[in-house]
């Protein structure tokens, strides 16, 4: 593991160079469905609760969002690009309110009242539970893989700090070789996920599997291994 992390521990992606990526459609990492493994797993995540409140951490504009409010849980997400935010309630035909967010200076939230939606606009490390609370299931496709490296334990502290006792955190991860493809996304070998959350939480991994696409293939990459964990809080 130790190479592997080696390799892109430096690499970063400033919050402006995600924005431009957005103003750009550069977004291949956009899914246009429900994420299968998502799909799959949602029992999973639910274990037999209703109203769900979901935390979607850097959302982009994913439908997962819209699919899990139809089945009356609710959402918030965060997400540093207003793009992507309005692309999200214009896409599927949902009004929004915008709205000032006081503990936070700059940001915004983006709010659909009628599905319980509620998008933040501005970096993912401004957000806290004063502000947004804490929540019963965590979904994670392409955020922990897209921040930076080295943030990864400040990360692993945020998440932890918004999970309420009962939260079930299902966090996808991408492992390829690093030599190959600097990212994002960025590799994330299955110990060091074990080594941030085992202390505070059960980590359970419940799929690993090749999902390697010819767009992948263009990476330099002859294998992306994507895997889904289960992470719950063990209570003391």
């Amino acid at each position: 593991m130790g190479d592997m992390l080696k390799i892109q521990k430096d690499r970063v992606v400033k919050l402006e160079e995600w924005e431009q990526r957005w103003e750009e459609n550069k977004i291949g990492f956009h899914k246009s469905h429900v994420h299968e493994m998502l799909e799959s797993n949602i029992d999973k995540s639910l274990s037999g609760r209703t109203g769900v409140r979901f935390f979607f951490p850097l959302c982009g504009k994913a439908v997962d969002m819209k699919w899990l409010a139809d089945m009356g849980h609710s959402v918030v997400g965060v997400e540093i690009a207003e793009k992507a935010i309005k692309q999200f309630f214009m896409e599927n035909n949902l009004t929004y309110n915008e709205e000032p967010v006081p503990a936070i200076p700059g940001a915004k939230v983006f709010k659909n009242s009628e599905k319980n939606i509620s998008l933040y606009n501005c970096d993912l490390y401004s957000i806290s539970s004063s502000v947004v609370g804490q929540f019963g299931a965590i979904w994670d496709r392409g955020s922990f893989v897209a921040i930076n490296p080295g943030d990864r334990e400040k990360y692993a502290s945020l998440i932890i700090s918004l999970m309420a006792n009962d939260c079930r955190y299902l966090l996808s991860t991408l492992m390829y070789n690093p030599e190959f493809y600097d990212g994002p996304p960025f590799a994330v070998p299955g110990e060091q996920v074990h080594s941030l959350f085992g202390e505070r939480c059960n980590v359970e991994q419940l799929v690993s599997e090749d999902v390697i696409e010819d767009r992948h293939r263009a990476w330099g990459v002859d294998y992306l291994i994507e895997q889904l964990y289960l992470i719950t809080p063990k209570i003391s």
